[in-house]
């Protein structure tokens, strides 16, 4: 065996201090380790053993590098709690009933509150509202009739051009003619619903799954089947294998990146696998697709509409987390139900709002939508990083939190015996909303589990604000 240099020496030396520095809490989860040559010139080493060590860090997952940005801690081997479980739901199909449940947190969610966990919106001092407020002021000046008459059912022209380039993003070779834009994300979703089935049909939705997609199952009169959902990967194939040849579903319904509330991305090869197994059963998958650009990684994440070849993919997706939650700015790309979706859109509301279409056109055109959001993407993966710090300091030991991969939510299982529904009620007093897990299935309860938004831009008040929370969890194990 080769005798180690003295410099594998050195950058193990420092490799182990730095270590020891994470383990102990001195440098916390999201924390930024010096640059590179600031390392050597501490350590009086060269900047090959500088990298060697955190080379060496970066392998074992403690610290991770960021593009241009340097090297932050990542993870800590001694701290972090196990996954949350992933949960079966029983093999029924449910006539949804959440409104009432919805409601009563929606009463929260609105309320101007001190510690807000619940709305999963990100913070607004990170999106760029002067960009945005020049490019409203543009179209009222230079808009044919400013923005006051009624545009394209379709969608603003300009608007579908740049919603096409950014398909782009994901490998997408989209048409304009082929985008039909909508009030928020949501909204496409529905109108996928409305295109592609009739009242008491049956679909097979994600479990857990964003409560809004819940509301448009109850409202439309639909049945639900839950497939289970892992929180790394997502759906669960195998289990959706089995519900397709069980029941008549007439439609699927995922996020395949970043799920709301798990956070899970499904790996590319299980998105084609999607795609071919609901090609073959003739079934369409609305793919909700809405925090795809909110990735932590190097690149972003591929659709599942990536590999629809025949058109059985309905695509929807928003600026509603990325950009401008106000603007309501949707869209979806039908594939072969474009003329149902289309007819929809027509009855539903003639056109989306004509003014903050082309003020969003006007700005993807020329304002800089890509270097927004690669300062949005790290301080939401720093912050994301920092409320989990915080998690795991502040609640009970035997506490599971998810490794989101994108987006802004954590899903945090609390032990056994805690209520969130309950806790919620007590932390609302004390300043504090969270979303109880119930409200994400029809079937399973949850009721130990809750979602946490990260949205807020992270400082020392938050962190007493889950502290806070996690002092009424502790209560409530007792």
């Amino acid at each position: 065996m080769k005798t180690p240099t003295l410099p594998d020496h050195k950058y193990l030396q420092i490799a182990d201090g730095i270590e020891s520095l994470i383990n102990t809490d001195v440098l916390r989860i999201g924390d930024k380790l010096p640059s590179v040559r600031t390392l050597a010139e501490d350590y009086n080493i060269s900047t090959g053993t500088a990298f060697q060590a955190y080379y060496h860090l970066e392998g074992k997952g403690l610290i991770e590098s960021r593009p241009k940005s340097g090297y932050y801690v990542r993870f800590n081997y001694k701290r972090f709690p196990a996954l949350p479980k992933s949960v079966q739901p029983d093999a029924h199909r449910h006539a949804v009933s959440v409104k009432d449940v919805i409601a009563d947190i929606y009463s929260d969610i609105a309320a101007a509150i001190k510690w807000n966990f619940a709305r999963a919106v990100p913070d607004l001092s990170l999106l760029p509202t002067s960009k945005l407020n020049k490019a409203v002021v543009h179209t009222l000046r230079h808009h044919k009739d400013h923005g006051i008459g009624y545009e394209h059912t379709q969608g603003n022209p300009e608007l579908r051009k740049q919603i096409a380039k950014l398909a782009f993003n994901w490998g997408g070779k989209v048409k304009p003619e082929e985008v039909v834009v909508t009030n928020g994300c949501l909204e496409a979703i529905t109108t996928c619903l409305k295109a592609v089935t009739n009242p008491g049909d049956t679909v097979a939705v994600e479990c857990p799954a964003y409560f809004g997609v819940y509301q448009a199952i109850e409202s439309l009169g639909l049945k639900a089947v839950e497939i289970s959902s892992c929180p790394v990967s997502g759906l669960d194939l195998q289990c959706l294998e089995k519900t397709l040849k069980k029941f008549s579903i007439k439609a699927v319904l995922c996020v395949p990146n970043f799920n709301n509330p798990l956070g899970s991305c499904m790996p590319d090869a299980n998105k084609k696998a999607l795609v071919s197994l609901i090609t073959k059963h003739k079934i369409p998958l609305i793919e909700d697709d809405i925090y795809g650009e909110l990735y932590f990684g190097k690149n972003r994440p591929k659709t599942c509409k990536h590999f629809d070849k025949e058109g059985w993919v309905m695509h929807c997706s928003s600026l509603s987390k990325s950009l401008a939650p106000g603007y309501r700015i949707g869209w979806v790309l039908p594939g072969k139900f474009f003329t149902e979706v289309a007819q929809l859109k027509r009855i539903q509301n003639i056109s989306s709002p004509t003014l903050t279409q082309a003020a969003v056109a006007h700005f993807l055109q020329h304002g800089r939508y890509e270097y927004h959001l690669k300062n949005l993407r790290k301080a939401l993966h720093t912050q994301c990083l920092r409320y989990s710090g915080s998690v795991i300091e502040h609640f009970p030991p035997d506490t599971k939190i998810s490794r989101p991969q994108g987006g802004f939510v954590l899903w945090v299982e609390l032990p056994g015996n805690v209520d969130v529904f309950r806790l919620r009620s007590d932390a609302v007093k004390q300043g504090i909303a969270v979303v109880p897990g119930k409200i994400f299935s029809a079937s399973c309860d949850y009721e130990n589990c809750l979602r946490i938004s990260f949205g807020k831009l992270w400082n020392e008040d938050v962190d007493v604000g889950l502290k806070l929370l996690g002092d009424l969890v502790k209560k409530a194990t007792k």
